[in-house]
């Protein structure tokens, strides 16, 4: 096994900061959930200036200011949305919000940047697409597992070189820790503001199934829900799969879950398996178990070998520069808004046709 890039391939870093400051003024609001952070952090590594921060509960933005202590703190959401130097809203509201937040600040004439999934109904998606179409803003969203994840980043870039041939199956596994429930908010166990767990936490294999496919659209051929092992939040979904077949033939499946071990040095053992009529690459996000904790191992085989890349330091987070960019010259390198609005149908109507499946006796 080789521990380096293969010859034959080579990777292109991101290249940091594309604006100058005040050049890509952005604000913050909404902060229920702390994917909020590393939106604005990456946002600001790519040049943006942050101006804004708003919120209704004063203790999330004090902690927000922790983090970036010189964002002015606005009265109110009209006070960000009434600014015509903010050129781009990052929010992380409720699920079942982002919507009709999207539409406020696109309808304000800003470009929005949402947490996922960034969506929980067809109904809201509709309405995403249309105020899209009327106001010819942006309605971007943070699929954090591939867009922030620098092992995904190289992935994507092998793929695109031919390293593997023709993709034919992406395998995405998505575990998560529930921590103490107790330290999690009232709406994280309520179906109707979180989506369902494939809805959430799903979006980011749905999105990646098409990316590294090459797909533009997809069939959800069966999924599944349950909650095995959490009685006392009965909304909550614990466990859900789904297997989907991609408009260019290529195959999908997802596992989401809520049930990794305390004993796990990080909060999931994300993995990801990508088969190739050439090879197949197999990403361990961010551990190598019971060997390297350490992030960001990519294992490719190919015709020449084994080869084990180390992603982390290689090649940054392009999509950040790109979507700055896209903003300022309208344009769309970062991701097509029909991808980001595709991965979500695909992730709300696997949760919609999903098989309750029940706890068998014992298992619980």
């Amino acid at each position: 096994m080789t521990d380096q890039l293969p010859a034959h391939l080579e990777l292109t870093p991101s290249p940091g900061a594309v604006v100058g400051p005040g050049e890509f003024v952005i604000a913050a609001t909404h902060l229920n959930h702390g994917h909020i952070y590393g939106m604005t952090e990456r946002l600001l590594d790519a040049g943006a200036t942050l101006r804004w921060v708003y919120d209704p509960d004063p203790a999330k933005v004090e902690a927000f200011r922790e983090r970036f202590p010189d964002v002015r703190v606005a009265r109110s959401e009209a006070e960000v949305l009434d600014d015509d130097e903010v050129r781009l809203v990052a929010g992380a509201a409720i699920t079942s919000e982002r919507c009709d937040l999207g539409v406020r600040v696109m309808e304000a004439g800003k470009d929005y940047f949402t947490d996922k999934a960034p969506l929980t109904t067809l109904d809201q998606l509709a309405v995403a697409r249309e105020a899209v179409a009327r106001t010819g803003r942006k309605y971007a969203v943070y699929y954090s597992e591939r867009i922030n994840v620098e092992a995904a980043v190289l992935t994507g870039q092998l793929i695109e070189q031919g390293a593997i041939g023709c993709v034919l199956q992406f395998v995405g596994l998505g575990p998560h820790r529930l921590g103490d429930p107790t330290a999690r908010p009232d709406w994280f166990f309520v179906k109707e503001q979180y989506g369902g767990i494939l809805c959430d936490i799903g979006s980011h294999n749905f999105e990646q199934m098409l990316h590294y496919t090459g797909a533009t659209d997809a069939e959800v051929v069966s999924s599944s829900i349950a909650n095995y092992h959490h009685p006392e939040h009965p909304e909550l979904d614990d466990f859900g799969d789904a297997h989907a077949v991609m408009d260019n033939g290529a195959s999908g499946y997802c596992r989401v879950d809520w049930f990794t071990p305390d004993g796990l040095s990080t909060w999931g053992d994300g993995r990801t398996f990508i088969l190739g009529t050439d090879g197949y690459i197999e990403m361990r996000k961010y551990v190598d178990v019971a060997a390297e904790a350490k992030p960001g191992h990519v294992f490719l085989v190919d015709g020449r070998g084994e080869h084990h890349i180390r992603a982390e330091g290689t090649v940054g987070h392009p999509y950040f520069g790109r979507l700055i960019t896209d903003c300022l010259e309208r344009t769309e390198t970062a991701m097509a808004q029909e991808h980001a609005f595709k991965a979500a149908e695909l992730s709300v109507r696997a949760q919609n046709q999903a098989r309750v499946l029940q706890s068998q006796a014992g298992r619980a």
